[in-house]
């Protein structure tokens, strides 16, 4: 009898078109400078797998993947019960990395400016208008601030980094909590709106006296400048990923949906305005190639892309999260 002898490099062209993948993604632009890393790396370690992601905002993600229009869609702010139970696919959070929301200014010959939270809150309530308010002054003493109308720039899409930063206000303003309060596609009071992160960043580049909030990494890498922001425990807080660290070792127990918030976190370092970022992954995938490999996308991105954050200017995911959430994606159909 004779043996049937296929060639090696058919056997391999074979396997690799049974795992050739497209995976489609949408959500948050947050995280969409690391994603983008991640997602190019694992393409070029596994030939046929393709990963699309589109920086939509987070609003626009919890839409495409709830309604199955995508495989995975990600978000900056967790999803409320109502949307869960509502939602065409059941879905599961996976927390990935850690960032800071910073406000960015644009005062012509101020460098530094430290924001109160109760200060930022009433900017964007409109209470306060122009650059030398006497609460902005007795925050920056020696800083000669001018007389210079304040030009507020928020999103104008459904952001997570707005959720984050209005999670925030309403924590340290009542009034704020009363009125506009937490949400994704808040009912700003005054201002104009950018979309994603990079409309705000380039809006508060553009004008004089304008004041805005993006992800810290945004802020970097256009060269604008952000203040200090006063924590929980009364110091002044640059962003860094030491102070988002510090932020999320606040947790004392991780939720087991991971759905948490650390904005004004309690430690002396912790930078007040840190948040988690999630992946929203189908508890089981409607088609079970692709699902094996968002799963082992995920688990690659726990052992290995965890290890390349820090140089975006994210925070890694605590250890004891880290291996939580392993357990988690090792659970996925």
């Amino acid at each position: 009898m004779k043996k049937c002898l296929v060639p090696v490099g058919l056997f391999v062209l074979a396997l690799s078109a049974a795992q050739a993948q497209k995976l489609t993604g949408a959500g948050a632009t947050f995280p969409y400078p690391i994603y983008s890393k991640w997602f190019s790396e694992y393409a070029a370690a596994h030939p046929g797998v393709e990963v699309n992601y589109q920086s939509i905002g987070s609003g626009g993600g919890i839409r495409q993947v709830t309604a199955g229009l995508v495989d995975f869609g990600a978000s900056d702010m967790p999803m409320t019960d109502e949307a869960l139970g509502s939602s065409k696919i059941k879905l599961i959070h996976i927390p990935t990395v850690l960032g800071a929301v910073v406000p960015v200014f644009n005062v012509p010959g101020v460098s530094e400016v430290k924001f109160s939270g109760d200060v930022l809150a009433d900017i964007y309530l409109g209470k306060i208008s122009t650059w030398n308010d006497a609460r902005i002054a007795k925050d920056n003493p020696g800083v000669k601030l001018p007389d210079q109308k304040i030009i507020v720039v928020h999103r104008s899409d459904g952001s997570g980094t707005s959720f984050i930063l209005t999670d925030y206000l309403s924590k340290v303003s009542q009034e704020w909590a009363n009125g506009p309060g937490k949400g994704a596609s808040p009912s700003w009071p005054v201002g104009v709106g950018g979309k994603g992160n990079e409309g705000v960043a380039g809006l508060v580049r553009q004008l004089p006296g304008a004041i805005g909030y993006v992800e810290l990494i945004y802020a970097l890498q256009n060269k604008i400048t952000f203040g200090d922001v006063k924590n929980a425990a009364g110091n002044w807080e640059k962003a860094s990923i030491e102070g988002v660290t510090q932020a999320a070792a606040s947790i004392s127990k991780m939720p087991a949906d991971y759905r948490i918030s650390i904005t004004n976190a309690p430690g002396k370092d912790s930078y007040p305005i840190s948040s988690f970022t999630y992946m929203l992954i189908p508890l089981k995938s409607a088609d079970a190639a692709k699902g094996k490999v968002i799963k082992d996308m995920l688990s690659w991105i726990v052992k290995s892309g965890e290890g390349e954050v820090s140089a975006l200017s994210y925070a890694p995911l605590p250890t004891n999260v880290a291996e939580k959430v392993l357990q988690t994606v090792y659970s996925l159909q």
